[in-house]
């Protein structure tokens, strides 16, 4: 099968032929799209110092297994943590990213667990592969958020892969305050009952938020606090850049009693909940197709922000 391996970090990648065998518990999927995921480029970059390359990267994989259309849930799950964990909405200790410790969906096929396997409601991969890590990503920090429906709330890297389709969710939900770096991409956002914002100082404006979807991290983390009440709540769901997060005014989260709430993935019954929302058209799937060959360019373009959504490669 051909794949695209990441042989030093930083670099690009290079599609070699390598071998896909099932363990005894494991089917093949036929991989038909995948996406690009902002925790792809933080590997990418180097930016989790237990991996080392090579790497087939590539979580957010959708494809075919015995001719039918199916997604694979992102993270592979220790037995014991499934016979914990079944019929509860918590996520276990015992689970690994799918393209991190083993091989992932930069390739023609994977081999799976079977219990990974969620059927998909039609063959329309690519708006799977754009869509569904993002609007589980935040049904799962909705979750764990807690706040009050119709509450005011900021999220951060609105026009990201995970960003534009975490606003699409959330504006059901809440008031909606989408930031993003200029105008230009406030244009991006047109139609999605969001009120886009190019500064934090848009709370003089409109008023302090209840809580903050914080997608970016290290790079705007410090200033988005700032637009929370008292007793709001911050809940971390990336870092982009992979750098450390530095806090500059602790006696604000302090004085105001703020909540930092960190949100790690999602469980598989958010994960199938995002996939029927896509599929019911709930959510518009923005992204830009790309071959596999073509990887190289569409991180490129990912790099260089120029890309609205996510890039998802074509297999």
């Amino acid at each position: 099968m051909r794949a695209a391996v990441l042989k030093e970090f930083r670099k690009p990648f290079s599609i070699e032929e390598i071998n896909v065998e099932p363990k005894e518990d494991e089917v093949i999927v036929n991989i038909k799209a995948v996406g690009v995921c902002g925790r792809d480029l933080v590997v990418w970059k180097g930016g989790f110092r237990n991996l080392k390359t090579p790497l087939v990267l590539g979580h957010e994989i959708f494809g075919e297994f015995n001719g039918k259309p199916v997604a694979v849930f992102p993270a592979k799950v220790g037995k014991e943590c499934l016979k914990l964990s079944e019929g509860k909405e918590n996520l276990c200790n015992d689970y690994s990213i799918i393209g991190e410790k083993e091989m992932g969906g930069y390739s023609e096929a994977i081999a799976i667990p079977k219990w990974n396997l969620i059927d998909l409601p039609d063959k329309d991969y690519e708006k799977y592969a754009a869509s569904t890590c993002g609007v589980a990503t935040i049904i799962h920090a909705n979750n764990l958020a807690k706040l009050d429906k119709g509450s005011k709330v900021l999220v951060t890297g609105a026009n990201g892969g995970v960003g534009i389709h975490a606003i699409q969710y959330l504006s059901n939900l809440y008031e909606v305050y989408a930031y993003v770096r200029s105008e230009e991409k406030a244009k991006q956002l047109k139609d999605l009952n969001v009120t886009p914002v190019t500064s934090f100082d848009f709370y003089k404006k409109f008023g302090k938020v209840d809580g903050v979807f914080e997608i970016v991290g290290s790079l705007t983390i410090n200033e988005s606090m700032l637009s929370l009440k008292k007793e709001g709540k911050l809940i971390l769901i990336g870092n982009i850049s992979g750098e450390p997060i530095n806090l500059i005014r602790p006696a604000f989260i302090v004085m105001n009693e703020i909540s930092i709430i960190g949100s790690a993935a999602y469980t598989k019954k958010e994960y199938e909940e995002a996939i029927k929302i896509i599929s019911e058209g709930k959510v518009k799937p923005f992204y830009k197709a790309y071959n596999l060959s073509d990887i190289n360019n569409a991180y490129n373009d990912i790099i260089n922000g120029k890309i609205v959504g996510r890039a998802v490669l074509r297999i």
